[in-house]
């Protein structure tokens, strides 16, 4: 089905959060662009019967699609399947979020607002207004430092270069060869927001309540974000090699 607007939610064994939070993306997208959307559930193959479940949903909700995977096999790739499978059918701007409710839907409205007149759209912890709520100190330093670090290796003026809940226009998919993008959580979504800021993209920022989840486990582990970081600097040097070479 063709839509203007899709949201892609990755999901691996979030059988506690993948019906409520469809629910309220739905209810939400229905309120601000009615027939203009597509809810794309994107499952790992999850044993816990999240894809089940979400097949449930697509059959009583006509907005809703699933994407079966046949493995866990890292967020990344699980965006990049469901940007695929939304740009083939005509998206013109997909949106990425959490299905922990860790983004709140209600911030739907800002971002696609935002997307007017910006070409990636983030929602953003870092900026004035936003914030995190329910983390530990450790982890907070941990965020706010890794978003610092990769600010200053990459030399880009966004605040919140980890985060996960992106608006994102078609042209910007496009151009920034998914193919090539890097899987692993953290370092994807640095590597998103940073190929278009260096390919001149308008990037936006707009404040966001980030809200730890309450049910179901985190996938986020420290060992994670650390390879992050560590592969920060290769995200210049392969962008100075490809301006080199064009």
């Amino acid at each position: 089905m063709t839509s203007r607007i899709w949201l892609v939610i990755p999901t691996y064994n979030e059988a506690e959060n993948v019906d409520p939070i469809v629910r309220a993306v739905t209810d939400e997208m229905t309120k601000l662009a009615s027939g203009e959307f597509r809810v794309l559930v994107v499952d790992d193959n999850s044993p816990d019967g999240t894809g089940e479940l979400a097949d449930r949903l697509a059959s009583e909700l006509d907005t809703v699609e699933v994407l079966h995977r046949a493995a866990k096999d890292g967020l990344g790739r699980a965006y990049l399947a469901g940007f695929e499978h939304a740009l083939a059918r005509g998206a013109e701007l997909v949106i990425e979020m959490d299905a922990d409710f860790s983004h709140d839907p209600k911030h739907l409205g800002t971002l696609l607002a935002a997307a007017e007149d910006a070409d990636l759209v983030l929602g953003s912890r870092y900026v004035p207004g936003g914030e995190v709520r329910n983390w530990g100190v450790l982890r907070k330093v941990i965020s706010r430092g890794g978003s610092l670090y990769a600010r200053a290796v990459l030399g880009v003026g966004v605040r919140d270069l980890t985060g996960g809940f992106k608006c994102i226009h078609r042209a910007v998919l496009e151009t920034i060869d998914l193919t090539t993008l890097r899987a692993d959580g953290y370092v994807f979504q640095i590597e998103v927001t940073y190929r278009a800021v260096r390919a001149g993209f308008k990037v936006r920022e707009v404040p966001i309540t980030f809200v730890d989840r309450t049910a179901g486990v985190s996938k986020m582990s420290w060992k994670i974000a650390l390879e992050a970081m560590r592969l920060v600097p290769s995200l210049r040097r392969s962008q100075t090699r490809q301006l080199t070479r064009s």
